[in-house]
């Protein structure tokens, strides 16, 4: 029987180590390569064409909804099983939109990492059982009303972009000079994701990104 060949996705080395040690020791796996950002997983995928692709979700540059999507595409056989910090149902929702087959909280056993990739591998799809039991009841609460839609999912790549420029704090005037487009361009898809987002002013619009981990703390905000 041929093993399942397994690509390991994220910017941390030790994590990575530890993921390959966990899969090296089971049988009926084989490690596919390794990838410090998403950009690699998409190229190592190409070249090496692993059954299973885990995605770590929050990394720098090419994002990792973007790289799963491109993955998806180009080979809908490779499953693709995010492994996130983030207890977080927007981020579940996206992942789920974009074609992932599961979403692995980082704080969970190990045994549950090796059950996803066989689940995925086979077919199925896996979520933390933390992330399911949340999921029924929110289910059993909301009974028949509609389930609200992803609100970052619903962003394009461009006003993801702006959102991240904006929140560190450059001016319209500053993001439309780096993309060559013009001022009122750049406002229109100022108001579009702040619409979509919900959001009304600067400090909210920041807030949401920190939340989100479209920027971090340590990073310096311009006023």
């Amino acid at each position: 029987m041929s093993k399942i060949r397994v690509l390991i996705t994220d910017d941390h080395a030790m994590f990575r180590q530890g993921v390959r040690t966990l899969l090296a020791a089971e049988p009926d796996l084989e490690i596919a390569g390794e990838a410090r950002d998403a950009a690699e997983a998409v190229n190592l995928s190409r070249q090496n064409r692993p059954d299973v692709v885990l995605m770590d979700i929050g990394m720098t540059g090419m994002s990792s909804f973007e790289a799963t999507r491109v993955i998806r595409k180009e080979r809908p056989e490779t499953r693709v099983v995010f492994l996130s910090m983030y207890d977080d149902d927007e981020y579940l929702a996206e992942c789920v939109s974009i074609g992932a087959s599961g979403y692995i909280l980082k704080e969970s056993p190990a045994e549950q990492l090796l059950t996803a990739i066989r689940e995925v591998h086979r077919g199925g799809s896996y979520l933390s059982p933390r992330l399911l039991t949340r999921l029924v009841d929110d289910l059993r609460t909301q009974g028949h009303e509609p389930v609200r839609q992803p609100r970052f999912g619903t962003l394009t790549k461009r006003e993801r972009e702006i959102l991240k420029m904006l929140a560190e704090g450059q001016s319209v005037k500053e993001i439309a000079t780096a993309f060559e487009l013009s001022v009122k361009t750049v406002e229109a898809h100022k108001f579009n994701l702040m619409r979509k987002l919900d959001i009304h002013n600067k400090a909210q619009l920041v807030q949401y990104a920190i939340q989100k981990k479209i920027i971090r703390l340590s990073e310096p905000l311009l006023n």
